[in-house]
């Protein structure tokens, strides 16, 4: 069975580096036998959030949280492409994230981070960690973090120089982490009703 795994990507900024990094995962998901998904919260173009899904009349929510709403209940396991922005999370990916709750409860999560500088996003990772937590998955404890985005991966999303040789050294242990919590939690899922 092929994991079903969304990579949430959340940048609207015009002159956009991480999608670089967030097509590369979805690349080398695949490639493992995955069934990755790319969700780009500017694509979606999605509302600054007012309601929650969950606060739309039944079949009253726009469409667009509807579908994404099936996807994220559908999933295996997540992938949260995590830019930093002033030592903080992307609000476009915060943004996304907030319109959910209940759909994300009970599959594992990881974090990719990035910047442009040498910090590699792990600030914004570290905050991702506590946000994910909360609102109901579980989230590995392997990480990547790519520092010097522009230079680690090309604009086809390849590695390029020390930083994209180190990219693609780390990913293997990433998503064999991202995999034994999927298989993980599909068991328990199979054995017991989650208790709410």
């Amino acid at each position: 069975m092929s994991d079903k795994i969304p990579i949430f990507y959340g940048s609207y900024r015009s002159d956009r580096q991480g999608i670089r990094l967030a097509n590369y995962l979805v690349d080398a998901f695949a490639a493992r036998g995955a069934s990755p998904v790319l969700i780009d919260a500017k694509a979606l173009d999605l509302p600054m959030l007012d309601r929650m899904y969950k606060e739309h009349p039944k079949d009253a929510a726009p469409v667009v949280l509807e579908a994404l709403a099936e996807t994220i209940r559908t999933a295996d396991a997540f992938v949260f492409v995590a830019g930093e922005y002033n030592w903080g999370v992307q609000p476009g990916l915060k943004n996304l994230t907030d319109h959910f709750l209940e759909e994300w409860f009970w599959r594992p999560a990881a974090i990719a981070s990035y910047s442009a500088g040498r910090s590699a996003g792990v600030r914004a990772g570290l905050s991702w960690h506590g946000i994910l937590s909360e609102m109901g998955m579980v989230v590995i404890s392997s990480t990547l973090a790519v520092g010097q985005i522009g230079q680690a991966l090309d604009a086809a999303g390849q590695p390029a120089g020390e930083g994209g040789a180190a990219l693609a050294r780390a990913f293997p242990r990433f998503a064999d982490d991202l995999a034994w919590w999927t298989e993980a939690a599909r068991a328990q899922r199979a054995r017991s009703k989650p208790p709410y």
